[in-house]
């Protein structure tokens, strides 16, 4: 006859502990990874039958831009401004302001651009849909749709994704332009660097693989932002509270994952596509 062994509540308390704050984490971002694929084959399988849901991604897309454009106009101009600032100053005691441009314009292009619309969209556009999607969990209507035999991965996720990354690079290219064109501004009437010579730096060094570039980590993020998004708020629960937390979490994870995605992917670009002159 077997005994039960008796554990201590101080060993139950650990355990319960562990099991929360260390493994929670690891089998949270397990289930973000199967919700990424399964919405990615959920959007193969779409595309392939033709029953994309357009109406739902274009309604989500305007509202991602809607709040974020302003932002993503205010957060641009301080970019090019301290780049051109601290940048200008290390060139102007080494004597080469002519180089103003390739090192402002290869900052915004390449970092500044796709990280500033990775952030806008984690902290305006995941955090609303971590909300919307939070608030039909704890109402019960996600339940409600799985028992009418609507899939909520079609239905709300994968528009969501879609929207998400053809906005990004949508907020890339702005934030591009109106950095570049302030870096411009103040490198000309600030740093006495002659427009000519800006754009031709510029041009010596900045290139359309610079731009795919951006655009392509940009359309990454916003599909990561999204999952999160959606993860958060599928898996929200305890009412009204939960749906805080939620959204909470998306916003402090999807910018920390940019953050190191974008790390991966500039660091395996660099390697096989070293900087050169145009």
């Amino acid at each position: 006859m077997t005994q039960r062994v008796s554990r201590s509540p101080a060993y139950e308390a650990f355990a319960e502990n562990f099991s929360e704050n260390a493994l929670g984490p690891v089998r949270t971002l397990g289930r973000t990874f199967r919700l990424s694929i399964v919405s990615m084959l959920q959007l193969a399988l779409d595309i392939l039958r033709g029953q994309l849901k357009f109406r739902e991604a274009v309604v989500m897309a305007w509202y991602l831009v809607s709040v974020t454009a302003l932002p993503a106009f205010l957060m641009a101009i301080p970019f090019g401004v301290i780049v051109t600032i601290q940048i200008g100053n290390i060139i102007n005691q080494l004597g080469a302001q002519s180089l103003l441009g390739a090192a402002s314009g290869f900052a915004v292009i390449q970092q500044a651009a796709p990280l500033a619309a990775g952030i806008l969209l984690g902290g305006a556009g995941a955090s609303a849909i971590a909300a919307d999607l939070g608030a039909r969990t704890v109402r019960e209507e996600i339940d409600a749709m799985r028992t009418m035999g609507v899939d909520p991965i079609q239905r709300l996720v994968v528009p969501r994704v879609i929207a998400a990354a053809f906005v990004a690079p949508l907020l890339a290219v702005f934030i591009i332009v109106v950095g570049v064109v302030a870096a411009f501004y103040l490198a000309v009437t600030m740093q006495g660097v002659g427009p000519g010579s800006y754009w031709l730096s510029f041009g010596a060094f900045a290139s359309p693989r610079d731009l795919a570039l951006a655009l392509i980590k940009a359309a990454i993020f916003g599909v990561i932002i999204a999952v999160i998004g959606c993860q958060r708020g599928l898996e929200a629960k305890g009412g009204p509270r939960g749906v805080a937390d939620g959204v909470n979490a998306t916003v402090v994870v999807s910018t920390v994952a940019i953050i190191g995605v974008n790390f991966v992917i500039t660091l395996i670009y660099t390697v096989f596509f070293p900087l050169q002159i145009g």
